[in-house]
């Protein structure tokens, strides 16, 4: 409340949650107490049916009203529509949003527990990088290979946990991210995959989902899990450009020390991970647009931006 959102006790905070999530948003309020900030919580399953389809009208109301939201949700199959509802609000009335879908208690006591001043400054120095850069390559020794050309027309955002009113954040935070030109190559999904499928399929470590992209489309996927391998190809051809690749990012968030089979966290991990679907054009520039949006980690990357190497194995080399 007090780094991440900066909570002022003149302002008014929404806070949603859900059954499962209860315990935890019992503690976020409790710090919007302390602060002294009127708030209102909702629980899903108080106004409406699960899934959710379409965001209720009283936390659609209230959220105009808002100058913080807090989304603390387990995320439910179809349940996508309903966030964009809320995030259309958030980014039409420049909210200070943090986005904890699948929140837990693992994540509450290990990326959310992160220096997040140090967070956003590694975050500056690789995007930074980031927008100066014509080509970013990635490759791991499970065998990754990928190459992002860059579109100079779509911009680089940094979300380093430190949330402002021009770009809600997930918590916990550390990426920066952008829509790719064009993205070919091969990807070695070891880490975990986004979405509903997270919380279905847990870490990949043992059984990765290997994908090819080519002029920014998924080809294939192949796994030896075939009901993760079906899944994902079912989910990534909802709609026409469900197969699109819409986000390349990379996680800053250094105070991570490995993935742990949820997407909220492991998408912090650092390294680079990719997200078929929604490009979120209002911030990065794109004007396509998907109904979906599926994120895919892997780990232990090397990365190069127009040839000079910013990661090794999992580790930033910005010293200096």
């Amino acid at each position: 409340m007090k780094v991440c959102l900066r909570v002022q006790p003149e302002e008014k905070v929404c806070v949603i949650t859900d059954e499962a999530t209860k315990e935890i948003a019992a503690a976020l309020v409790r710090e919007v107490e302390a602060v002294g900030a009127p708030y209102d919580a909702w629980v899903l399953e108080e106004l409406t049916q699960r899934p959710v389809t379409d965001l209720p009208r009283e936390i659609l109301d209230d959220l105009e009203n808002s100058q913080v939201s807090i989304f603390a949700v387990q995320a439910q199959t179809n349940e996508l529509k309903s966030r964009m509802q809320m995030t259309d609000v958030v980014n039409r009335r420049k909210i200070r949003h943090a986005h904890m879908v699948n929140i837990n208690r693992q994540i509450m006591l290990e990326g959310m527990r992160a220096d997040y001043n140090k967070v956003d400054r590694i975050s500056t120095k690789v995007v930074e990088i980031a927008r100066g850069a014509k080509q970013i390559r990635a490759k791991t020794a499970a065998g990754t290979d990928l190459v992002a050309d860059m579109n100079p027309n779509y911009r680089w955002i940094k979300t380093s946990g430190i949330i402002s009113p021009d770009k809600w954040g997930n918590l916990p935070g550390g990426e920066v991210f952008t829509t790719p030109g064009e993205v070919n190559g091969t990807f070695v999904i070891d880490g975990v995959v986004g979405d509903y499928l997270c919380a279905k399929f847990g870490s990949l470590r043992d059984n990765p989902l290997t994908i090819e992209v080519k002029g920014n489309r998924l080809v294939s996927a192949h796994s030896a899990n075939r009901e993760l391998e079906q899944d994902f190809w079912r989910y990534t051809h909802t709609d026409e450009n469900s197969d699109r690749v819409g986000e390349f990012a990379i996680g800053t968030n250094v105070e991570l020390r490995d993935v742990i089979g949820q997407i909220l966290q492991d998408e912090k991990y650092p390294g680079v991970h990719i997200a078929f679907g929604n490009p979120y054009g209002a911030h990065t520039g794109a004007q396509w647009y998907s109904s979906t949006h599926i994120d895919v980690v892997g780990r232990n990357f090397d990365i190069w931006a127009d040839g000079q190497q910013i990661m090794r194995q999992g580790q930033f080399l910005l010293e200096g």
